[in-house]
């Protein structure tokens, strides 16, 4: 596909092999690299995705090509693409990325897809039932995306799905669901310290050291 080949020759005429070693080796040898920061990736690709907008489509078979490609830059492509097309995305487009959520799974993927599922949450509370479900699934990265998919609502924070969706994880003994709470914790606390305070009082029993280390950072 000339999309796709247009991406990767971008990619490819931008690397920078030493960066690249030290940015697969962050991420345990994982994932290959072709060495592009953040900032970077995303001045190069930022024409391309304002052009894309304009068809107001999103392109599902372009970006399951993309989602293959090795270069972990690809996967992170994805997530930009998809965030460009935030206001356009729906509930059922989250099937689709389930899809994307459920191959090579790692926490620097997960934390984009929270964000993107959060902001469909806000158009559609269809979500609110489907995190709750997530919350239980047997796929930790599904769990942690529930956890944190209301990260940043502030006072649209629906706290009786946070507290339930919590509830469902206590007691876990993996790190990056034990994070996830304490970041979900903590991020509301900003908005309301005394909901978080009343939590961490209520379960602490049943709550790692790390998740209320997190939670209390701010309280």
């Amino acid at each position: 596909m000339k999309k796709f080949l247009e991406i990767q020759q971008l990619f490819s005429e931008n690397q920078n092999p030493e960066t690249a070693v030290k940015m697969s080796k962050y991420m345990r040898d994982q994932f290959l690299f072709y060495g592009i920061a953040t900032p970077k990736r995303k001045k190069l690709c930022h024409n391309f995705l304002k052009l894309e907008k304009k068809n107001k489509v999103i392109d599902w078979d372009f970006l399951d090509l993309c989602y293959q490609e090795e270069h972990r830059e690809f996967q992170y492509f994805v997530c930009d693409y998809l965030a460009a097309f935030n206001n356009i995305l729906t509930y059922e487009d989250i099937f689709k990325m389930k899809r994307y959520i459920q191959s090579k799974q790692w926490w620097d993927t997960i934390d984009c897809f929270d964000q993107i599922i959060g902001n469909i949450g806000l158009k559609d509370n269809r979500v609110d039932m489907l995190m709750s479900d997530w919350s239980k699934d047997s796929d930790l990265w599904l769990r942690r995306i529930a956890i944190d998919h209301q990260l940043g609502r502030k006072e649209k924070t629906n706290c009786t799905l946070l507290e339930k969706i919590l509830m469902n994880n206590l007691e876990s003994s993996e790190f990056f669901i034990n994070k996830a709470i304490g970041w979900s914790l903590r991020d509301y606390s900003k908005t309301n310290p005394e909901w978080v305070k009343n939590f961490i009082n209520r379960y602490q029993d049943r709550m790692d050291k790390l998740s209320i280390r997190e939670a209390s950072k701010y309280i």
